[in-house]
């Protein structure tokens, strides 16, 4: 018997989180719901899901503090937010904590199965993945961890991370500035390309103890990354 796939989702709208759970079952995910950041913390630790969503704006415990929790004890499992925000410092904020994806509302059943599934396939090609030599940096991609030399090392966000990962897998060559916002955001709209902008920097700033690591914009296309 195949086992399915469970799906955290803390969502404090009734109407909202019964639709999400029957449009999961109804592809085969195994959906545990709950009202508040409180209950649902305390279900992921008993329960061990595969991945979870998290409504922001919840009573008692919202999203991004659960998130922040979640961290301490998984640096891993994928995370979606479901948000009615859409400023740029709250999206940055969104992901800085840990966050791998956001949907704001309202949104389509479709698009959230098709940004779980993306996730998911994700997180085998993450498991499958070695340490890799950037410079004199070392970039442990399945921890999230970059080391410079015998230095202490640093961990990455998810979202640095992937980043960092793709950038690689394309070193030298201009990664397009489109393929990687729809690829790891989901979407190409001007919040998720002044996040990206963001990460770039975060990600420059981490890598610069080596000066022969540069990440290049090439404007109107992308950016490379070069060593």
């Amino acid at each position: 018997m195949e086992n399915k796939i469970k799906i955290l989702l803390a969502e404090d709208e009734t109407s909202l989180a019964y639709i999400t759970k029957e449009s999961l079952e109804s592809r085969n995910f195994k959906v545990q719901h709950y009202e508040n950041g409180e209950i649902a913390l305390q279900a992921f630790k008993n329960d061990k899901p595969d991945l979870l969503v998290l409504d922001v704006m919840m009573p008692k415990k919202d999203g991004f503090t659960l998130a922040k929790e979640i961290r301490n004890f998984d640096d891993t499992i994928p995370i979606i937010f479901l948000t009615a925000k859409s400023q740029t410092k709250d999206v940055v904020e969104g992901f800085s904590i840990g966050g791998n994806d956001y949907l704001k509302k309202p949104f389509s059943m479709e698009e959230l199965i098709v940004r779980i599934n993306n996730l998911l396939s994700r997180k085998k090609v993450q498991k499958n993945s070695e340490k890799i030599e950037i410079g004199t940096y070392t970039f442990d991609f399945p921890k999230q961890i970059l080391k410079y030399m015998n230095e202490e090392e640093v961990r990455l966000t998810h979202r640095e991370a992937h980043l960092l990962f793709n950038l690689y897998k394309n070193r030298n060559k201009v990664l397009d500035r489109t393929y990687i916002l729809e690829k790891l955001w989901g979407h190409d709209d001007f919040f998720t390309a002044r996040s990206m902008d963001v990460f770039i920097t975060k990600l420059r700033k981490k890598l610069k103890k080596d000066e022969s690591i540069q990440i290049l914009n090439v404007r109107g296309f992308g950016y490379k990354l070069t060593f």
